[in-house]
């Protein structure tokens, strides 16, 4: 199980900031619930990952990416159990977590993944399908909402990650999604031999799912978006998110006449505002009304807290 290599570094960061302690003066009763939640969450991940690796791709020897491959394909060559091989690769990746992202980051991911060995030892889950396409896919669906489910309780049930993000950081020039993806390719490259051709593929679709999977459970189908917008009808644009929108801004200021024309040095308010994708339309939709040749910069935005927000599911 490892997380998506395009977005791996801000979803650390968000799971962080979920599980991270509420500020002092906060009510206990907020506190609680909150521990309460991230709890649910942790338990439900692990109930999540289990069934997809016990109910679905065990049966068919289909792998996963991360630690838990690697603790998958040591179970087919070797006949280590499962559980034990969870437990034992990811010591040192939590070693590494506790250093990195705290020790309430440690215990917590500690407690997930011994959780996940446990519920693979006792759960009886039933073998759902033997169709190979069916298998992977929806194994990869329940992997991966598991994932996601953890980390929005503030925990990981895959050590790789922190081992990324830790190379990263003392070589610059290999991003986290390089190294994941280095990584990911061994893996993949191993269990051509270790389980042959397809299942290789297969394993490869399952990870696929599972990426797309946690995208929906961490951003859902609202994810923000950060959007920039240069006008000379800057104040009316300002009033429509506002007003009609219900949204908060930010007024920048600026001087635009950089270009073809020359150096016209124009004072000018940039307005940057953050959305939901649904309701981005309706907003390039008002800006094109007031200002056709308004010029407009927007970008996926991973997390996003405090301000005029819409709160999204699972946020």
């Amino acid at each position: 199980m490892l997380i998506p290599q395009l977005f791996f570094l801000n979803k650390m960061r968000s799971a962080s900031a979920t599980e991270s302690t509420p500020p002092p003066n906060s009510p206990p009763t907020n506190r609680s619930f909150t521990a309460i939640k991230n709890i649910a969450f942790i338990l439900a991940g692990i109930l999540s990952a289990g069934m997809g690796l016990k109910g679905f791709l065990l049966s068919s020897h289909f792998i996963d990416g991360g630690a838990t491959g690697i603790s998958m394909l040591l179970s087919t060559g070797l006949q280590l159990p499962l559980s034990l091989g969870l437990l034992l690769i990811n010591v040192p990746f939590l070693v590494l977590g506790y250093r990195q992202m705290g020790l309430r980051f440690a215990i917590k991911s500690a407690a997930a993944i011994a959780g996940l060995a446990l519920c693979l030892v006792v759960l009886p889950y039933p073998d759902v399908t033997h169709d190979l396409l069916l298998t992977a896919v929806f194994g990869g669906v329940f992997i991966g909402a598991g994932i996601g489910l953890a980390m929005r309780g503030g925990a990981v049930l895959d050590g790789t990650e922190i081992l990324a993000l830790l190379i990263n950081r003392n070589t610059p020039l290999l991003k986290v999604s390089d190294i994941i993806l280095i990584l990911n390719i061994f893996i993949f490259g191993v269990a051509v031999f270790v389980l042959g051709v397809n299942e290789a593929l297969y394993s490869i679709l399952t990870y696929v799912a599972a990426s797309k999977t946690l995208d929906f459970i961490l951003n859902g189908i609202e994810q923000y978006t950060g959007v920039t917008i240069i006008s000379e009808r800057s104040e009316d644009i300002r009033l429509v998110v506002t007003k009609i929108l219900g949204r908060g801004v930010t007024v920048y200021k600026g001087q635009s006449g950089y270009g073809k024309r020359g150096e016209q040095r124009e004072e000018i308010d940039i307005i940057f505002t953050v959305v939901t994708r649904l309701e981005l339309p309706r907003l390039r939709e008002e800006v094109k009304r007031l200002d056709p040749r308004a010029f407009l910069v927007q970008h996926s935005v991973d997390d996003a807290v405090g301000g005029m927000l819409k709160r999204r599911p699972l946020h």
